[in-house]
């Protein structure tokens, strides 16, 4: 999969990562910038990431002269809807950009491509990557992402939400759909796609399967802060304390592999209206 060789530097900052145990979690920052969380920055940040979120691989293949058309094909296929301040694409993007970054996963299903319309809602997980171990094997990362104000509300719809795709019809159905659309170049291949016949017990789907948890939502010490310092790396772990202790006493750590990702933010409606109006500009 070469056009996934090649990804933006890095810009998110992991200030806390654990990975001993079931869940490994991890908070990572935009940081600050003259006093100021960076806000235009983090948006500017996911555009980079724009096409490889929202075209699959062989579109992928960019030079000078069709640079702008492809980044425009993948600014309309996120969405063009007005109502963007309900949209989770920003947080859609930027736990995809984590998973790749810090994580080496590689996607295998850009759910926004496959949309009939620019602004249609689409139910399915809202992130699908495979992680190839050294120690052999695959794991498929199924992603759930949330971009709210309110944490703990957070928190709350992203658990329902991966309860409800545990659910054995739902489970089946995403086999079916998500199977033809896994690239054949992607390493593993046949061991991959195996994962997804209908032949195949759920039981080795889930036990194959990696369900990553983004919480991105506005952080009262992130909002106060003005640099990244001690006291602030502290207050953070407070806030991520309460968001873990709820995935916690919901028990699905005892039935899955969770990855839960915590991105503070200074104010969320501050950031997806700089992500939209990075995305409208280049439609």
């Amino acid at each position: 999969m070469t056009a996934y060789s090649s990804k933006p530097k890095r810009f998110l900052e992991r200030l806390y990562f654990q990975d001993g145990g079931n869940p490994i979690d991890g908070i990572c920052c935009a940081g600050f910038e003259l006093k100021a969380w960076r806000c235009i920055p983090f948006a500017e940040h996911l555009i980079e990431w724009l096409p490889e979120y929202a075209l699959p691989e062989d579109e992928l293949a960019v030079t000078h002269a069709n640079m702008y058309v492809k980044l425009k094909q993948a600014a309309i296929r996120v969405y063009t809807s007005e109502k963007y301040k309900k949209r989770g694409e920003a947080g859609e993007i930027a736990l995809h950009a984590i998973c790749r970054d810090y994580f080496g996963t590689l996607p295998i299903s850009n759910r926004v491509f496959y949309k009939s319309a620019s602004n249609d809602v689409v139910k399915a997980f809202d992130m699908v990557h495979a992680r190839f171990p050294e120690s052999g094997g695959v794991e498929l990362w199924l992603g759930e992402s949330k971009l709210y104000t309110d944490t703990k509300d957070a928190i709350a719809e992203a658990l329902k939400s991966v309860t409800e795709h545990l659910e054995q019809g739902f489970l089946k159905q995403q086999k079916l759909i998500l199977g033809p659309q896994i690239p054949k170049t992607t390493p593993r291949y046949d061991e991959l796609v195996q994962l997804f016949e209908p032949q195949t017990s759920l039981d080795k789907f889930i036990s194959s399967g990696v369900f990553v948890i983004g919480i991105i939502s506005t952080s009262s010490a992130c909002g106060v802060a003005t640099q990244i310092t001690p006291e602030y790396k502290a207050a953070l772990e407070k806030e991520f304390a309460v968001i873990r202790e709820r995935l916690e006493k919901s028990g699905l750590t005892k039935s899955i592999r969770v990855v839960l990702v915590y991105v503070p933010l200074a104010d969320k409606n501050a950031f997806v209206t700089a992500f939209d109006t990075k995305l409208k500009g280049l439609q």
